[in-house]
């Protein structure tokens, strides 16, 4: 894959993620792990289905899903981190997901400003005064 930063970021990170994954269930942690799976290949998954937008509108909402998960994943991560529920450090996957999401939010944030419609003031409802002549 070449050309498109966060479908490579993210198709690393859901690949990364598989492997913790089976890391994790060697450690006999299954609940939050298989969360924390579902969560992060989502975001690759929601970033692909953004290339067949139909509009810019389901663009940015393709992308918001990718950006949520991306949360939902940070949060699972950090979760797994602090419950000392294994010897494996997130860390490393902490930091890879903050940089997915500065770039989602990015993406999206450009987006609706390129496509943001300019607010032209409509005539129609101005009230006019008929005694009044311009």
């Amino acid at each position: 894959m070449k050309g498109n930063l966060i479908k490579n970021k993210s198709f690393q990170f859901s690949r990364d993620i598989i492997n913790l994954y089976q890391q994790l269930k060697e450690e006999k942690e299954f609940v939050i792990s298989k969360q924390l799976l579902r969560a992060a290949t989502s975001i690759g998954a929601n970033v692909v289905e953004s290339e067949a937008a139909q509009s810019a509108a389901d663009f940015i909402s393709k992308l918001s899903i990718a950006s949520k998960e991306a949360r939902a994943t940070r949060y699972w991560l950090l979760l797994l981190q602090e419950s000392n529920l294994t010897t494996i450090s997130t860390i490393p996957y902490i930091s890879e997901i903050d940089s997915i999401i500065r770039i989602l939010t990015s993406i999206i944030k450009t987006t609706r400003e390129r496509h943001q419609k300019p607010q032209t003031p409509n005539p129609k409802s101005k009230i006019q005064n008929p005694k009044l002549k311009n």
